[in-house]
């Protein structure tokens, strides 16, 4: 069976491996879509310390059941369409006994520490799929990365009364901002690519400001008169947007982290306390979010099409992270087309 595998920086290839069998509880899942995330261009870059190369990428995930194996739930048939929610659980870390079970201490997910779904056909257990027959096959593979920034803004605990300020407009950042529209509340945006800026407008937040042509602080006090975003939510991940977020959350302000810096932050503490701010991180997402953004985009089907930047066939797959790397500034989603060979 055809994989795809990064097997060094800056290098990808394709290989066969064993093709898999479900056992017991699980099933075997023809693989039909896969979103290429950052964490997937980060390991193509030799950026990502959870990754141990050679790897198969991919965790953003859609397809259908091929076939089941013993002891699989009924509604598990073949020819249904799924989507894949990559990550596992220990079910006796802290995290797992308090139901935070996105959070696993030992969770290991799809692409990252273990193979992923650059392949043909992946074996999952049946609590890793959503069943779905409503989406569009493509944006079956958009729901998890917009699901990490609903989660990320159900940490905040957004509300319809609520301005909130999305550092990053990726695609964390666009489920950040679709989660917090959501919820019914006001969204500004800083993003440094104009490129991404038109497309972020058209998503129904009330500005899109970019930070290197405008002073960020000055426009937000201007759109919040004087008032600050209540909640921010980091979806960069760099020491310098970790930093932003605390100077510009007012007082008892709720800051997110989503992103995570890749080098150590260093912080002016006293703002901490004296703004008594809710400082939280987000990880991953659970079936909640997963299932909340399903039915955003059952209900925005244009949104999901303006997302997707480029697609690739499965036979030039070996291309799209090279790709993404030269155009990053233009990029939202890379799809993986694996039902188009050529």
């Amino acid at each position: 069976m055809q994989s795809l595998v990064i097997d060094q920086i800056g290098h990808t290839e394709f290989r066969d491996i064993e093709a898999p069998v479900p056992g017991p509880g699980e099933v075997l899942l023809d693989v039909h879509n896969v979103g290429l995330c950052g964490s997937d261009l980060n390991t193509f870059n030799g950026l990502n310390p959870l990754v141990e190369l050679p790897r198969i990428p991919g965790h953003e995930i859609g397809g259908v059941i091929a076939a089941v194996g013993p002891d699989v739930p009924a509604e598990f048939t073949i020819g249904q369409s799924a989507i894949v929610i990559p990550y596992t659980t220990c079910g006796t870390c802290p995290s797992c006994r308090q139901g935070r079970v996105n959070a696993c201490q030992f969770n290991k997910t799809l692409g990252v520490q273990q193979d992923g779904g650059l392949c043909r056909q992946i074996v999952l257990k049946t609590d890793q799929l959503i069943l779905n027959n409503t989406l569009p096959p493509t944006h079956m593979a958009l729901v998890e990365p917009l699901s990490v920034g609903f989660h990320a803004v159900s940490r905040g605990r957004v509300g319809a009364t609520d301005t909130v300020l999305v550092l990053g407009g990726g695609m964390i950042g666009v489920g950040a901002i679709l989660g917090a529209l959501a919820q019914g509340a006001k969204v500004i945006v800083s993003e440094v690519s104009h490129l991404k800026a038109d497309t972020l407008a058209t998503l129904g937040v009330d500005a899109v400001i970019n930070p290197t042509r405008t002073d960020l602080t000055s426009e937000i006090d201007r759109l919040t008169n004087g008032a600050g975003a209540d909640v921010i939510i980091e979806a960069v991940g760099l020491p310098a947007t970790f930093r932003v977020a605390i100077d510009l959350a007012p007082f008892s302000g709720r800051v997110v982290y989503v992103g995570y810096a890749k080098a150590e932050v260093s912080y002016d503490t006293k703002f901490f306390n004296l703004k008594e701010l809710d400082i939280m991180g987000s990880r991953n997402a659970t079936r909640t979010d997963f299932e909340a953004v399903i039915a955003y985009l059952a209900q925005h089907t244009p949104i999901g099409e303006r997302l997707i930047s480029k697609t690739f066939t499965w036979a030039d797959a070996d291309q799209a992270l090279r790709y993404w790397t030269d155009h990053r500034d233009e990029i939202f989603k890379i799809m993986i087309d694996m039902r188009v060979t050529a």
